[in-house]
């Protein structure tokens, strides 16, 4: 589910920061990417787009293409899957009263992923609970414990099976609402990458809004570093990761969070069974893979369901690596991590 941390994008020293993902929420950072590459060899873009700081740092002979062309297209992927600008696809399909609408490509691909995501997680992850999100004021920044019987009334209008998507064509039941904050910048990192390959960048670092995506290795030829922050301290580094053409994306429970009346902290993870904010002793996931936008979708999917359950549905559906840190800053990792990732505490 989109993550402030350390810092945005810094052009001319050694560190990029970035954030993590989780379902509508699409700003915050927790990572940093070492580069010690002077940025004077580098073309770099800064741009907000979706509701987020971007940075984009490309080498190259055409990097300034490159660049021109990607900032072009966030641009208008932003357009498509806004859930706030009624302008936006996925507005008009949450407003559309429960008739079927056509969906761009780009919008139905990333919608059709989502929905696959959800039927593989058993709804772990599921682009219909916004609603509840909202209630919950993580959308509105008016916190509050909702009552137990607006909660449930809320998830009547939510579950990822009562989407309706034949090919382009999109059909809500009247009153469902769609987010794709849990899926939009790891699709867009993707399509980012490609237009670099294209223009023959062959080195990159791509930051949306925290979730990192690197095209290919450094200029020389080593690997980018990816530091994952201590959930408990948010100028800390817990460890570095090693990467090269991956896209690094986490959800934790330690950036959009209020303490309500009773004493306890509750984060925005919202899981969708129940419609509380996840709670199983997790602080963050971390998922490194080639596909960013599998990274950003199982960021939070994984997130809801626990160490254990994330830890079989990754041997069982393999393509990707990940990092578990636990509330207690136990760090648990997968086996394709050995030699890759080093812990700093």
């Amino acid at each position: 589910m989109k993550k402030i941390i350390i810092l945005a994008f810094c052009l001319l020293i050694s560190f990029l920061t970035v954030s993590c993902s989780s379902e509508g929420d699409l700003s915050a950072s927790d990572k940093q990417i070492t580069d010690t590459v002077s940025s004077d060899e580098a073309s770099v873009r800064d741009l907000f787009a979706m509701d987020t700081l971007m940075t984009l740092k490309a080498y190259g002979e055409d990097r300034e293409g490159a660049l021109s062309e990607a900032v072009l297209k966030i641009t208008e992927l932003e357009k498509l899957f806004s859930a706030t600008d009624e302008e936006s696809e996925i507005w008009k399909a949450s407003h559309s009263g429960g008739k079927t609408v056509s969906l761009s490509e780009e919008t139905a691909e990333v919608l059709s992923f989502m929905l696959d995501i959800s039927f593989k997680t058993n709804g772990a992850l599921d682009p219909t609970v916004c609603p509840v999100v909202r209630e919950w004021g993580f959308t509105t920044g008016k916190y509050k414990i909702p009552e137990q019987d607006v909660i449930a009334s809320l998830l009547q209008l939510t579950g990822y099976e009562k989407v309706k998507l034949n090919g382009n064509e999109l059909t809500l039941p009247e009153g469902m609402m769609l987010d794709l904050g849990a899926s939009a910048k790891g699709y867009t990192g993707d399509v980012v990458s490609d237009i670099f390959r294209r223009h023959g960048v062959s080195s990159a670092v791509i930051s949306l809004g925290g979730n990192v995506q690197t095209v290919g290795s450094r200029p020389d030829g080593t690997d980018w570093k990816v530091a994952v922050r201590d959930p408990l301290d948010e100028y800390e580094q817990l460890c570095i990761v090693s990467v090269s053409d991956k896209a690094v994306v986490t959800s934790g429970n330690y950036e959009r969070y209020f303490t309500g009346e009773d004493g306890k902290r509750y984060c925005h993870i919202i899981d969708p069974s129940d419609g509380y904010p996840a709670d199983n002793g997790i602080a963050s996931v971390t998922v490194i893979s080639d596909s960013g936008i599998l990274c950003d979708c199982l960021s939070t999917a994984l997130f809801v369901m626990g160490k254990d359950k994330a830890l079989e549905y990754q041997k069982k559906h393999g393509g990707f690596e990940m990092i578990i840190v636990s509330s207690e800053n136990e760090v648990t990792y997968t086996e394709g991590l050995e030699g890759k990732i080093e812990l700093v505490k």
